[in-house]
Parts: C-alpha cells; structure tokens; sequence
C-alpha cells in the first residue's frame, strides 16, 4: 500500500514538476489551469493523508514558477507568494471560514481586485527612483530585467516627492488586447506563429534578450502591493492602493471594496459577464482581507498568504483530438497547416479547426494526427492549438510533413531562408489569387461589401478575375449570370466596387498585399510619404527613417514595388480612378485644446482617421490609442469596438464626427 502511494506521489511530482517549466519557464504551457490544479490538489491530498512521504523538493513545497536560463537573476527580500486558487462559491465561502477560525468575531471586509492575465514583476525604488525590476520567478529568487521593465511607460521612473526613501512594489505586466492583436498581424505577416494570449506575449516580451526588442511590444501594467515586513504605511489594503496612486503609480480602477463574502461573489459573478468589454485580459479575481493588522494575524503558508485567494473564472482552454491536418495556400503563397479538431466548445463557441501557422510551429509542439491537445481562444477569438498532451498520444501517431508540392495547382513548394514559411512560387496559383482577393475587399483593407470569400472564389474561379485591378473592370450582367447572384446583388456589388476607389491610400497599401504591411504600417508610411506613388519611389534608406519602420519592412516594400507585375496592377487601377494619394489639407496650428487627451476609434463619414488627428494635434490637443480615466474625449464613428463601451463605462465625453468638428471650430 505505501509503496503504491510512494509511486503515485513520485508520478504526480514528476508531471507537476514538467508542466511548471512549461508553463514558467518555456512559456509553453500544455494544459489548461484547471487541469493543473486538479494535479497539484491530488498530491497535496496525499501527502497530507502521508507525510513521511512528502520529499523536500516536492511541488507543493514551491512557491511557484522557475528561472529561465541565461538570465541574472535576484533574491526577493519578501517572497512574491502565489495564492490559492478557488472555482465556485462554496470554496469562497470556505476561505472565509478558515479566516474566521483565527480573526474570530472581529469585523471584517474584503478588497476585490481584478486577475490581471499578464506576468507577476517587483519594482524597487530608492529615494523616488526606479533602481530594478525582477520577474516572481519561483517566488524567492526572480529574472532580473530592470532595463526590459524600464521600457514600458506606464512604470514611473521617478516617483512623486512624498513617496518613501526604500520602495519595493509588485505589479502585473500585461498586453491590452489591441495590442496583442497588433503585434499577432505583425507575426502572422513576418511568418512567426502569433502569441496563444496576452499572458503569453508579455512573458515573452518582458524577459527578452534585448531591451530594444522589449520597447517595440506594447506592454502596460497594473501595480498592486508594497512589499513590506512590519511598520506598514497604511491600516488597509484600499489606503495602500490609494498611496501607491499618489505616489504615482497605475493601479486597477476596478478594485472595490465589500463588506461580506456574498458581495465577493456578486462581484465575481458581475466581472465574469463585463470581462469581454475590457480592454486588457483578465482570468480571475483576486480576494483580499482589507485590513492589514487581519493580514498580518493570519499569515501564510509556505505558499501562500491565508489573507488572500483567487476567483478564477471559468476555464477558457479545452482539450480536443486532432482529425486531420492539411496545408491551404494563402495569398503570398505561403503554405499553412491547419488542424480539424473533434468539435469542442470553447467560451461558447464550438471550435472544429485551428490554424498551426508553419511546419516549424509543429514541429516545435509536436502536433500529430491523433494527438489529444490544450486548446486556447488567442485573444479571446483565435482558436489555437497551445500544447499536445504527450501522455495521451496514441502510439501510431506520425509526424506532420509538408508537402513538396502546392496542394492547390500542384507547382514545387520552396522554403526561402531565414523564413519559416514554405511557399508556392507559381504567380498563376488561383488559390492565392482567391486569397488576395479576399484580403483586398476585406474589413481592414477596403471593405467591399459584397466581396467575401464564396464570391471572391466564384470570380476567381470564372476567369473574371486574374490580377487585382481587373475588379475594377467587372461587368455587371456577366456578373449576374454566376451562380447565387442575382441582378440586385450584381449591382449591389458593382457599387461597392466603385465606391472603393475613393478609399484612403492607406488602406490600398494594405490591401495590395505588401507583405509585412499590415493596416498600422500602411498608415504609418502613408502618413509619411501622402501616396502609393511616393511610398513605390522610397529608397530602403527613406523608408526605414520612418519611425516605426524597420530594415525587414523597408526591404519588403522596395521589393515589392520593383516587381513590373505590381507596377501593372497599380497602374490599371489608376486608370479606373483609384486614389493613390491623400490630400494634404493646410491647418493652422493652436493650443486651443491643449492639455486634452483623444482616442479615436471606429469610421467616420468623411474624416479619415489620419486627417482627424491631423486636425486635433494642429489645436494642441494629444491622440492616444487606448481609453483610461485620463481621457477627455473619444471620437467615435462606425464600427466603434471595446473603446467606446469602455468609454461609456469609464463616463468619459463621446463625440461623433460633427462634434468633434464643431468642437474644433469652437475652439
């Protein structure tokens, strides 16, 4: 009998041990939390019903994570605990019940706070002066990345006069999901597999080799607690927020304060419904006793504080089987493996493929035919397979090969070095015709109504057409005679065709498909350059001198406009009376809105997003990609996402278009 218990603690230990340096180290976790913490709750069980058998170095007598290797690391003066985990409401009433059991009768109240998704760091000020930064690590000795934590401005680097000499706070560095987004365009352009989620891309970011590399991720943060044994600065936990917000520091305006364990819940129960509409990913909430003195009375375990627990919401991974996996062909030609997954529902929503990004991404992870995998929702929308459950892989699995021909036309495949992408070469592939068609009316590009993927695959198909420019020149009745479109939606189409010549050029640059120009590129070089005829004349050297640009980017654009097949295409559609260039309107310049803060966000009816900011910095005023609490005024048009709700949650001003042009007049 024991020693069949000694085995099941040693197995148990050894999986715990493996899927912690995937998760802390590898930054490749393999199964969902929930999973994980069934394991470590199993162990705990037995070695509480054996303690002769618990071994020093088990997982349960971690305080969490691990240290990667390559990295200075730092002892943590006072160990960045990590915190017991709850699901329901049962477990949170059982946190106030073992509070009870030491506090007694005293009153008691509760700070709740939001589980920020990101990456646990410690700050450490001397005389108001940002000194080091440290990831948790495994909670007693962390990562130094004091120049990486430097980079994100939301860290002051100096705090305000009245903060103490000795500071040592601890905070969550996070992506918003925006940026996520953003930076996954990026990857996805540049063939790299994009982040599985925001925790995910701020692991990575923060613990880069190169401190420059860190600045070009847009990281946030959110701090708190102060570290500190004895004398504390404050007599609860909501004064030390408020401290820590004089001093200077960002601190979640969500937190709040409650007075029974039933206002816990009802808080849980409200963020798990309002969590869409954040703009950063949060995975739970956090409990706190409030006051100090309760906190230091009932202490912690080795792991963990007694004074504090997590909510975590319920699981946003799922474990599925892999059916199939097939290479398509996208619109530069690079071949994409994608997975058919035995339906599972995830988040509400039932998933049956997964795209596997490059035959190295596979490779990397492993990912057979057969395979039980973790699957994850990247950033919430994004199906991506996360890690294979290696002890469940059946034993006639093999490994996934690309293929040496195009599946689509049938021409040699070829991988170019220093890509991990395997492309087809064949200019005539209608596949990546298809795609590119696709791409060139969709939302983000120049949004042709009309133009999805079935009618784009039935023009392509027809021979109508066979460059991009030739969408220009369809005609109306030979498009009514395809099969499913009909004379209205013929017309229908033909209008939305012609009403896209006027786009801005900056969606055109996207939409011609410039590989690694995605939207936030093509508006950066046409904000620079006024037209596609000044961008296609660029040097690499005028190119890269565009903040924001790199050499990769700059390479890629001359390449692409060197090309006399994309001359052609560009030329065809000047003809027809495409836009190639902005009109650069003279505004003069005020400090009329000075000291005002902008977020623009959706589409307006005739400024473009580039003109509106144009307009508001020429009256002194400051445009800002996200929404906070100092944020004047959000300038919303069609289409208008996660920043006008959080706006609308926040109260602050929304103007529309003809607002905001009265309020400039005004001025």
């Amino acid at each position: 009998m024991t020693e069949r218990i000694a085995a099941e603690i040693a197995r148990l230990s050894e999986e715990i041990r493996r899927h912690e340096w995937l998760y802390y180290v590898a930054v490749a976790p393999e199964l969902p939390d929930a999973e994980f913490d069934r394991l470590m709750k199993r162990l705990e069980a037995l070695e509480a019903e054996h303690p002769s058998l618990v071994a020093p170095d088990s997982p349960t007598r971690r305080v969490g994570g691990g240290i990667s290797d390559g990295m200075a690391t730092i002892e943590h003066a006072i160990p960045m605990l990590s915190l017991d985990n709850s699901y329901d409401e049962s477990e949170l009433a059982d946190f106030e019940v073992r509070a009870r059991r030491i506090l007694g009768d005293q009153e008691l109240d509760y700070v709740c706070e939001l589980k920020i998704d990101g990456v646990a760091v410690s700050l450490l000020y001397e005389d108001g002066v940002y000194v080091r930064g440290a990831t948790r690590g495994d909670g007693r000795v962390g990562e130094r990345i004091t120049d990486n934590l430097r980079t994100i401005r939301s860290i002051p680097l100096r705090l305000r006069a009245d903060a103490p000499g000795v500071l040592e706070v601890r905070g969550e560095v996070y992506m918003p999901r925006d940026s996520l987004d953003m930076v996954n365009v990026q990857r996805d352009e540049a063939g790299e597999p994009p982040f599985a989620n925001p925790r995910n891309a701020a692991a990575g970011s923060v613990r880069l080799q190169d401190a420059a590399q860190t600045a070009s991720r847009p990281l946030d943060v959110f701090i708190y607690s102060i570290a500190e044994n004895g004398n504390p600065r404050a007599e609860t936990h909501a004064k030390t927020l408020q401290l820590m917000a004089e001093w200077g520091f960002r601190t979640n305006p969500e937190a709040r304060v409650v007075a029974t364990i039933d206002d816990v819940v009802a808080y849980c129960h409200e963020w798990t419904e309002k969590r869409p509409k954040l703009p950063y990913e949060i995975d739970g909430v956090v409990v706190k006793v409030n006051a100090l003195a309760q906190q230091r009375e009932l202490g912690s375990t080795a792991k963990s504080p007694r004074w504090a627990i997590s909510y975590k919401f319920p699981a946003t991974q799922a474990m599925t089987v892999v059916r199939e996996i097939q290479a398509q062909v996208g619109r530069t030609g690079v071949l994409t493996p994608r997975a058919t997954l035995e339906p599972v529902e995830l988040d509400g929503v039932t998933i049956s493929h997964a795209t596997l990004h490059n035959a190295d991404e596979v490779a990397r992870k492993d990912i057979r035919v057969g395979d039980t995998v973790t699957l994850e929702r990247a950033g919430g929308v994004i199906p991506a397979v996360i890690a294979v459950v290696m002890g469940r892989r059946p034993a006639d699995a093999e490994p996934f090969a690309m293929p040496s021909a195009c599946p689509s036309c049938g021409a040699s495949v070829t991988r170019i070095a220093d890509e991990a992408a395997t492309r087809c070469v064949n200019p005539g592939c209608l596949a990546q015709l298809h795609r590119r068609l696709e791409h060139f009316a969709s939302r983000k590009a120049l949004d042709i109504d009309g133009l999805g993927t079935s009618v784009a695959q039935l023009l392509v198909d027809a021979g109508m057409v066979r460059d991009l420019s030739d969408a220009y020149s369809l005609d109306v009745s030979a498009l009514a005679e395809l099969d499913g479109m009909a004379e209205p939606s013929a017309q229908g189409l033909a209008r939305s065709i012609a009403a896209s010549k006027d786009s801005d050029p900056a969606r055109l640059l996207h939409a011609i498909g410039v590989p690694f120009v995605g939207a936030n590129i093509a508006e950066l070089l046409v904000d620079e350059f006024g037209s596609i005829d000044a961008i296609a004349g660029a040097s690499a050297e005028a190119l890269e001198a565009v903040h924001g640009i790199g050499a990769r980017v700059a390479a890629s654009v001359v390449g692409f406009f060197a090309a006399d097949a994309n001359r052609r295409v560009l030329d065809a559609m000047r003809r027809c009376g495409v836009r190639m260039a902005r009109e650069s309107a003279q505004v003069e310049t005020t400090d009329a809105l000075a000291g005002e803060t902008f977020v623009l966000t959706g589409e307006m009816p005739t400024l473009t997003r580039a003109d509106a900011t144009e307009k508001i910095k020429a009256a002194g005023g400051r445009v800002t990609g996200s929404v906070s609490g100092k944020t004047s005024y959000v300038v919303a048009g069609a289409n208008a996402g996660s920043k006008l709700t959080r706006a609308q949650e926040l109260g602050v001003t929304v103007l529309g278009e003809d607002a905001l042009l009265e309020l400039l007049r005004a001025e």
